[in-house]
């Protein structure tokens, strides 16, 4: 018996008890395996829980339980560190049939998984504000920002930020439209932004070591520089500036 036949059948309630788990006197021990693959999956299953707290709480506990335990046997965890386990919910989710008249559940999904991301990302020291304004003095055009590894950016054609403001503070309906995000650690825990219209293409633009310059042609129309270099400022996010 190999360590995958024996992960493998740990994870298959349909598998059979793998050859050479026996018990004291040397007998097959279905009985005690059954209750070890329950184990298992149970702890696996609320790791999932704690990692997706947002598709839970729109799913409902015993919903995203069932379905935990089919992502589960589709993408096992690959390390014994479950710290970041369930990165692949999302692809999972656009596959999923019973949810798929839920279209905006994957990127709600990947806006979890960005949240845990930031929220384990190494630490960084922010440039001080008054060092930034003073460095706007220049040509900022040629200017390249260095950004906070906590960084993260979701774009979407789903309002997600808002489906998330609505069940974590009481926002408002969500309307239908498109909406990006910018994740944000600027102390210990992260939270989301609402970016302005255009300003996800300028910040991918920054997160792939473009200048000013060359991120804000990126842009489809005009943005708001002031409201997103704000929103990098108040977020701690900025740790460099470099021509």
């Amino acid at each position: 018996m190999t360590q995958s036949h024996f992960a493998a059948a740990l994870l298959d309630p349909d598998a059979p008890v793998p050859v050479g788990v026996i018990d004291p006197r040397g007998h097959p021990a279905p009985k005690r395996f059954a209750v070890y693959r329950n184990n298992v999956a149970g702890s696996l299953v609320e790791a999932l829980k704690a990692a997706f707290p947002m598709l839970v709480k729109l799913l409902g506990e015993e919903f995203f339980a069932a379905m935990a335990l089919a992502f589960l046997r589709a993408h096992p965890p690959k390390s014994r560190i479950l710290m970041l386990y369930g990165d692949e919910m999302p692809g999972f989710l656009e596959q999923f049939q019973p949810v798929a008249h839920l279209g905006y559940l994957p990127d709600i999904a990947r806006v979890d998984q960005a949240l845990r991301e930031s929220y384990h990302s190494a630490d960084s020291t922010h440039l001080p504000e008054v060092e930034f304004h003073r460095l706007l003095g220049q040509d900022i055009a040629a200017l390249r920002l260095r950004l906070a590894p906590s960084l993260r950016l979701i774009r979407s054609r789903w309002p997600i930020f808002s489906i998330w403001a609505a069940n974590h503070d009481n926002g408002p309906t969500p309307k239908p439209q498109a909406e990006d995000l910018l994740i944000l650690r600027p102390e210990f825990d992260p939270r989301p932004q609402l970016l302005p219209p255009g300003g996800a293409a300028f910040l991918a633009g920054l997160m792939a070591g473009r200048t000013l310059g060359e991120s804000l042609d990126l842009a489809t129309g005009p943005i708001d520089l002031a409201a997103i270099l704000g929103l990098l400022i108040s977020g701690r996010a900025i740790v460099g500036v470099s021509k």
